[in-house]
């Protein structure tokens, strides 16, 4: 069993294309983002766009899995209908300051 705390979706398809159009993670995660007081997105620590070897990718933190099924089957789903790879993330978990 793996003990890693999140999925990232990477920007590039299983046959190693770059995935269009360039701003796909924002726009992900800005589903599942709010506004500020400063009228700033302000990403779930749950689904955050990150940059990953040069590519666009997205976190998906694993505990999703039981606190939001239905999200986290969207986003697994987003990716396999794009055929996106996904790898396991970080082992421990992120400072988000």
């Amino acid at each position: 069993m793996s003990d890693c705390e999140e999925y990232v979706i990477r920007g590039e398809t299983q046959q190693g294309r770059k995935f269009r159009p360039s701003d796909w993670a924002e726009r992900l995660c800005g589903l599942f983002a709010t506004t500020g007081p400063d009228h700033r997105t302000r990403y779930s620590p749950d689904v955050f766009p990150v940059s990953r070897d040069g590519l666009v990718c997205v976190v998906v933190n694993k505990r999703l899995q039981a606190q939001d099924p239905m999200v986290f089957k969207f986003l697994m789903d987003f990716a396999r209908d794009n055929e996106l790879v996904v790898v396991e993330g970080r082992r421990s978990p992120r400072s988000r300051a």
